[in-house]
């Protein structure tokens, strides 16, 4: 089990088979869906799927379990919303993560032109990426993105992922610089698909990096200066909860959680995670079986038994296969599904090296106590 395990990136245009039926994507435009997106959303999710929505480490929402011949309708009703691209490439190139604490129309109108010149941006590998960190500090270092508009001391930079510096830039050429960066990673990367293992390899980009982003730390659950931050467990709602939350914007997270923009006070709904030192918040997992058809193990209620046992400062991964989709990096412990059973992992991603093979769920929880004592 060795070896990254490559995937690629369903969409709208391009939905993805899984086992509980299509996996349908939807990028909202700079990461924030207005209340009546989300309720339609919510309405799409049980008419056309089975009523489960996810939200993805890169902060789009994902619609399960869509029958194929509801696709046209389910199209035609994300266009009217403002929620679907022209084609399936021009969806693809919008790989956008946008920081949720944002303030005034600076981000947003950064979002809007970076899709607006991403149209002349070469094709690029699935998981290739962009954000948008342009808060009072940037908050999505630990997140996946391969070129990084953010918040330096003396304004804006672009940094490549994997350089610690980047190139001061101004709101009006920043998106332009960001795609030209984008063509030097197409034109020079070999068989790289990542700007950091590019630039790992000893390729620079041309960029005058000089001035480091202000780095700040990703929002929690409870009362932020932003509205009310709730995280969802697993990363899944069901529409009714969604249309629970649609009482003012949604700004849409990559952890797995959604701010109420501007709103204070909200009673958190039945299921969602208010409280910040909630142990589900240091359980990842994905879908499993049998919702999807690559994992051979189900996973959320083995990971809603085992949150308990993950002290503060840990995180346990609960993975259905060796794609690692929930967590891709490495976690104090991982739980790799394979032939029914699992492998357990010390310290790195799904598919890392087990110190353990074929555990039964029965054996797993003495082998966890061990492992993640504080």
């Amino acid at each position: 089990m060795s070896g990254r395990v490559q995937g690629w990136c369903p969409g709208a245009l391009r939905p993805m088979p899984s086992g509980d039926g299509l996996v349908v994507r939807v990028r909202p435009h700079a990461g924030r869906l207005v209340p009546e997106q989300a309720l339609a959303l919510a309405g799409l999710a049980e008419v056309h799927g089975n009523g489960l929505i996810d939200l993805g480490t890169r902060a789009h929402v994902q619609l399960r379990g869509v029958r194929k011949e509801t696709l046209p309708a389910l199209h035609a009703a994300l266009s009217g919303l403002g929620l679907l691209d022209p084609d399936a490439g021009i969806e693809a190139r919008r790989n956008i993560l946008t920081t949720p604490v944002w303030e005034g129309p600076e981000t947003p109108a950064l979002v809007a032109a970076l899709e607006i010149a991403l149209a002349d941006c070469p094709a690029l590998p699935p998981k290739f990426g962009f954000a948008v960190d342009t808060g009072a500090t940037a908050v999505l270092a630990a997140d996946s993105a391969d070129i990084r508009i953010e918040r330096g001391q003396t304004g804006l930079i672009l940094r490549a992922d994997g350089m610690a510096l980047g190139e001061p830039v101004s709101a009006g050429n920043a998106p332009a610089r960001a795609v030209d960066l984008a063509r030097w990673f197409a034109a020079s990367r070999a068989d790289h698909t990542r700007m950091a293992r590019l630039i790992a390899s000893g390729t620079l980009p041309p960029l005058s990096a000089i001035e480091p982003p202000l780095q700040g730390q990703p929002l929690r659950p409870g009362e932020t200066a932003f509205g009310t931050c709730l995280a969802l467990p697993f990363g899944q709602v069901t529409a009714a909860t969604l249309r629970a939350l649609a009482v003012a914007p949604l700004r849409l997270t990559p952890w797995r959680a959604v701010v109420v923009e501007g709103i204070h006070g909200l009673p958190c709904p039945p299921g969602l995670i208010a409280d910040p030192a909630d142990p589900l918040l240091r359980v990842a997992a994905c879908t499993g079986a049998p919702g999807c058809a690559s994992a051979s193990v189900e996973t959320r209620a083995l990971a809603r038994r085992l949150a308990p046992l993950v002290p503060p400062g840990c995180t346990l991964h609960v993975s259905g296969c060796a794609k690692g989709c929930s967590h891709p990096g490495p976690a104090a412990a991982t739980l790799t599904g394979r032939d029914g059973r699992f492998d357990l992992i010390l310290n790195g991603p799904a598919d890392g090296i087990p110190v353990a093979r074929g555990l039964t769920e029965d054996q797993l929880t003495e082998r966890l106590r061990g492992h993640l004592a504080p």
